[in-house]
């Protein structure tokens, strides 16, 4: 199979699939291994480039999904008649955040973190297929654990979570301890 035959494989299984492909299960469609895979995949990306396609190729972790080039957005709205999502609240932001740095995570651990009930949220994340439950905590009760999805990489542009940027040092960070211990000392003057 020539380079060209081998792009036009990975083109239309991806294009057929719709979601993300596994890297193995593309190489198995090539009938080769996982590192030339990589090398077709490689080639049909700098393809698309080339020819200024609007389409691209999406890598997800050890995933491949095709997909439409960002600038082509609007457009594709308006032909389809597709709603623009609603932005997420800052509540569910910040359970994202925590699920994504420290998944997997118990909702008791996340609402721990947030100090309020996240139960709305999780299950507003979940339904926008942004978190998943992605087993149990093998302790009494064998609570629910979550991770992000495929889509939360998709949804914030990045390949992998390798990709999150860092969290600030504790040095840098304020202490939350020492919030809370000032607070508690703080008494208002009493007024007569």
């Amino acid at each position: 199979m020539n380079d060209i035959e081998a792009q036009a494989i990975v083109e239309a299984i991806l294009f057929a699939s719709g979601d993300p492909l596994e890297i193995a299960r593309i190489a198995e469609a090539l009938d080769t291994d996982i590192e030339t895979a990589v090398i077709v995949l490689e080639k049909f990306e700098n393809s698309l480039k080339e020819r200024q396609s609007g389409l691209s190729l999406l890598r997800l972790d050890e995933k491949y999904q095709l997909c439409t080039r960002t600038e082509y957005a609007d457009k594709i709205r308006a032909i389809l008649e597709i709603r623009r999502n609603t932005p997420l609240s800052s509540a569910a932001l910040e359970v994202l955040a925590v699920v994504a740095y420290n998944q997997p995570i118990t909702k008791s651990y996340i609402e721990q973190v947030r100090g309020v009930d996240c139960s709305g949220v999780i299950s507003t994340l979940s339904q926008k297929g942004l978190i998943e439950e992605c087993g149990r905590l093998e302790l009494p009760g064998r609570p629910l654990l979550y991770a992000t999805t495929p889509d939360f990489l998709r949804c914030f542009c990045i390949s992998s979570l390798s990709e999150l940027p860092n969290l600030p040092e504790k040095d840098n960070a304020v202490e939350t301890d020492e919030f809370v211990e000032e607070q508690i000392s703080f008494t208002p003057e009493e007024t007569d």
